[in-house]
């Protein structure tokens, strides 16, 4: 018989951490904890393969589970002395969700499971607290309600029906909090809440402890399956063939009285990274009270003057904690009675500038080793990019202080700058931002940008939150969902506004006399916890600062100095190299002050563009003659710009692509612009009319494009041969190291490459004549097609480099044009058709077993080949990754992304280890 339920308590468990994935990440350290002397309730751990049998097997249990149960539940009872079910003594427990990887509030929870008529009066004469007793049933009359029966509103603007109960009697009661309402006050709340299943269900709310309990459990492994839980494995890339746990755990009560509380809290501070106690209580609460952010919490160091000696044990364990996972931890406890338990311990989510401060600090403090410092579990290479985000500009702030607008301050949960309109609802705010596009750089517009204001968050806001640029919640502390969730995407946070009155019917939050509605802009500092209305202006980072702008030195700033800590760790593992795309001195400057060692990609139709009127001479040209005095015109700015680019990289290898994209373009397609092009060159608007008929293509990805220009125009790839080649000389007569790639794109045939090649290596042979200087030089090509990945081994007999254009090859592999699969490539994604965006992350088994081909029968033919990869791609960490596994030499990327790409490649070569 398998086993399927792992029991705990009493200080021995059947599990331990190293057990995720069967008992999922909460088990798991459920039993660690019990394992290593902490104070742990008694329960048991169903695990994640009861899960995926449920799914696989039409959502029923294996034959032998509750037998299993009933075992493990009567040893808890052994140990808690009490029984479940019990009208004088009765044990009553909590199921919770436990998935091996944290997906917090993703999933469902119910507390309190066994109270009914009859147990009740047996927890109040157990306990003599009837207010407490009371207080428990109508948790649990809510939680199981809105959980297992599915009573949930019906609208975006409607409340939770049991929050409009309880608020239509605080109002009757005249009362404010749930704490001030009376024993018959909470008695009848569990009248009407039980009225409200009945209404909304045509059943009676379940008496049956055990029937409660399965209720319960079935319900936790259902919500796997909720589009929450859905919608964050997929942004985090969770396989749904993992499955949940369903933890069963023993209740201790932190709502029995004053000297009762429960709290989440953090070895070390999640959002800065700061070496302190961070959390949150509240006296006479039960957990969600804390997480769900409907009251406002105090800080953990509170806990010191109200509670000292829980507060003294509960900083121990914390250090306890740390030691022993050596990672900073989340925990969750609660206090029944002056007595602590541990209900929680897992690796605190963080934001990138915390993960950066932990991981050299616990290096420093003898704690991990620099290898684990750089590991993904501690730092996933994207929240690297929090440290290079805008920060708010301090004179623009000041200003708009001065002005009035500052309307209040929350706790600061998510560092960073974040300006946007207002949305109050998370599919608004979804649909909002998905109706604008970014430019051809990745840039968004100010009014693209969202700030999602909510009371507070719920896991239903899980797509909203995604689309959002900042997250404003009135209520909640630094451990509530939004906090949680907001750190874990890098969003920048504000919660427990308490200032704030948001009103979701009208769409407008209002502080004071001012009111702002929906659409109109509002500013969070993520730092500071200020909002202000309007927009303020932002400035670099400090990472930026120091390296880009130069000004500040390092030694003014511990966030740098730690970044630059742990990249030198990184750089001192990784075998990939990191070079850049960039086209001006500027991108390429920039680019080394990151850490490139090279330019793996410098598009040379952007260049054109900066000069558009001698290139649409060239285009316009009616013969080769025409054509080459067109190109003479070019020949300078292009030797100019590359000039510009070897002298920024100072002897490090420069990766040239000749003329790419199709002819039209470069030309005007509406009325307007071709007439004002006709007056521009001193021709006919039908002249120009011609010309982009002539050009016109039905496919152009697949057209006029690539090396196929350079062979029906041998003279463009002369002159841009010549404007390099001299370039290289002239930076070379400086004394400056030079090394140009020449790259010739969409090659798909070996004769098309040597034609090419040919061209180059004449031009070379003039340039170096005149000048009476040489420089080497390589002559290599871009893999962006199917069939040179199948005839890589024949391509390189020309080819000294290859280098993979993974956009290009995305394409043509798929045949999925870039331009037109948004319309179908989200229910693709949602309907589990592939794994992720094929454009953002490489289709490792499809075009990635093409580029292995690729690899592998280049370097059977040329076996000293440099194979790298240019396309987007190459800063996106898991597809850096691919490319360390099949042996590429380098990746590059946009330089704000090459730290990320060098954290990836090290990460890659620890794993491959």
């Amino acid at each position: 018989m398998a086993k399927l339920v792992y029991f705990f308590g009493g200080g021995k468990a059947e599990g331990d951490a190293k057990m995720k994935e069967l008992l999922g990440g909460k088990g798991a350290n459920l039993a660690e904890m019990t394992n290593i002397g902490l104070p742990v309730p008694a329960g048991f751990t169903i695990t994640t393969e009861v899960c995926t049998h449920y799914y696989d097997n039409n959502l029923q249990y294996p034959a032998d589970l509750k037998a299993q149960i009933e075992e493990a539940l009567a040893k808890t009872e052994a140990v808690m002395g009490a029984k479940f079910g019990d009208t004088e003594n009765p044990l009553l427990v909590s199921c919770r969700s436990g998935a091996r990887v944290s997906m917090p509030g993703m999933m469902d929870t119910v507390l309190n499971i066994g109270l009914n008529e009859a147990t009740l009066q047996g927890l109040i004469k157990k306990t003599g607290n009837e207010r407490f007793a009371w207080d428990s049933y109508r948790r649990f009359v809510q939680m199981f309600g809105d959980v297992v029966l599915g009573l949930k509103p019906q609208t975006k603007q409607e409340i939770d029906p049991f929050e409009h109960i309880m608020d239509e009697l605080k109002h009757e009661r005249k009362v404010e909090n749930d704490s001030d309402l009376t024993v018959a006050d909470l008695k009848e709340l569990v009248v009407r809440f039980k009225k409200a299943v009945k209404d909304r269900t045509g059943k009676d709310f379940p008496e049956d402890a055990r029937e409660q309990l399965y209720g319960a459990i079935g319900s936790v492994f259902d919500s796997w399956n909720n589009d929450r839980a859905v919608v964050y494995r997929r942004q985090y890339g969770y396989p749904a063939s993992w499955g949940t746990a369903a933890n069963i755990c023993s209740m201790v009560f932190g709502n029995m009285g004053d000297d009762c509380a429960t709290g989440v809290a953090f070895t070390r501070d999640p959002a800065t990274g700061e070496k302190e106690f961070y959390g949150e209580y509240l006296i006479n609460a039960q957990g969600e009270d804390v997480v769900a952010g409907i009251r406002t919490p105090k800080k953990i160091a509170e806990l010191k003057k109200e509670m000292p000696e829980v507060y003294a044990q509960l900083d121990q364990i914390r250090g306890i904690l740390e030691k022993h996972y050596r990672d900073v931890q989340d925990i969750e406890f609660t206090v029944q009675q002056g007595k602590l338990w541990m209900l929680q311990t897992r690796n605190g989510k963080r934001t990138g500038f915390a993960a950066v401060h932990f991981a050299v600090d616990m290096v420093d403090e003898g704690l991990i080793t620099q290898n684990e410092a750089i590991s993904v579990g501690r730092i996933p290479p994207d929240d690297l990019n929090q440290l290079l985000q805008p920060i708010f500009d301090p004179e623009s702030k000041r200003k708009i202080i001065a002005e009035g607008k500052l309307l209040a301050k929350g706790i600061n949960a998510g560092p960073g700058a974040a300006t946007g309109v207002i949305k109050f609802f998370a599919d608004d705010a979804e649909s909002y931002v998905a109706g604008f596009k970014a430019d051809a750089h990745g840039n968004r517009s100010p009014e693209s940008r969202v700030i999602l204001v909510r009371r507070e968050t719920s896991p239903e806001d899980i797509r909203g939150m995604q689309a959002a640029d900042g997250i404003l919640t009135a209520f909640g502390g630094a451990s509530s969902h939004a906090a949680l969730v907001s750190r874990q995407m890098g969003k920048v946070c504000v919660v427990g506004c308490s200032a704030l009155q948001i009103d979701y019917t009208a769409r407008t939050v209002t502080v004071g006399s001012t009111v702002l509605k929906e659409g109109d802009f509002i500013s969070i500092d993520g730092f500071t916890g200020e909002v202000m209305a309007g927009q303020a202006a932002t400035r670099p980072s400090e990472v930026v600062s120091v390296l880009i702008d130069k000004t500040m030195k390092p030694s003014e700033s511990t966030t740098y100095q730690k970044f630059a800590r742990m990249m030198e760790w990184a750089d001192s593992v990784r075998k990939l190299k990191i070079r850049t795309n960039a086209d001006k001195p500027e991108q390429a400057e920039a680019a080394v002050a990151f850490g490139a060692e090279g330019i793996g990609l410098c598009r040379t139709e952007h260049m054109f563009f900066d000069h558009i009127v001698p290139m649409r001479e060239m285009i316009l040209a009616g013969s080769v003659a025409d054509r080459k005095k067109a190109l003479e015109k070019l020949l300078p700015f292009q030797r100019g710009d590359f000039e510009g680019l070897f002298r920024a990289m100072k002897g490090k290898p420069v990766t040239i692509r000749t003329l790419d994209p199709p002819l039209h373009e470069f030309l005007p397609h509406d009325a307007k612009g071709q007439a004002e092009m006709a007056a521009q060159m001193g021709v006919s608007v039908e002249v120009i009319e011609e010309r982009v008929k002539a050009l016109h293509e039905f496919n152009p990805m697949l057209g006029f494009r690539g090396c196929r220009l350079g062979i029906v125009y041998p003279e463009i790839t002369e002159m841009q041969a010549r404007a390099i080649l001299e370039a290289a000389v002239n930076v070379k007569k400086e004394g400056i190291d030079v090394e140009p790639e020449i790259m010739i794109p969409l090659v798909g045939f070996l004769p098309e490459l040597k034609s090419q090649a040919k061209l180059v290596h004449e031009t070379a042979k003039k340039v170096f004549e005149e000048a009476g200087v040489t420089v080497p030089y390589q002559v290599g090509t871009m893999i962006e097609l199917p069939r040179a990945c199948i005839a890589a081994g024949d391509i390189a007999k020309e080819a000294q480099f290859f280098s993979f254009g993974t956009n290009d090859l995305t394409q043509t592999g798929l045949g999925m044009s870039r331009d037109d699969y948004g319309s179908f490539i989200r229910s693709y994604i949602e309907g589990d058709i592939v794994p992720k965006d094929p454009f953002q992350v490489i289709d490792f088994d499809g075009i990635g077993g093409l580029m292995k081909i690729g690899v592998e029968r280049g370097r059977a033919q040329r076996t000293d080949i440099k194979i790298g990869i240019c396309g987007e791609h190459g800063g996106e960490p898991d597809s850096v990754k691919f490319c360390h596994r099949i042996g590429l030499n380098y990746v590059s990327c946009s330089p704000f992304r090459v730290p990320i790409a060098r954290l990836a490649a090290a990460q890659a070569a620890l794993e491959n280890k």
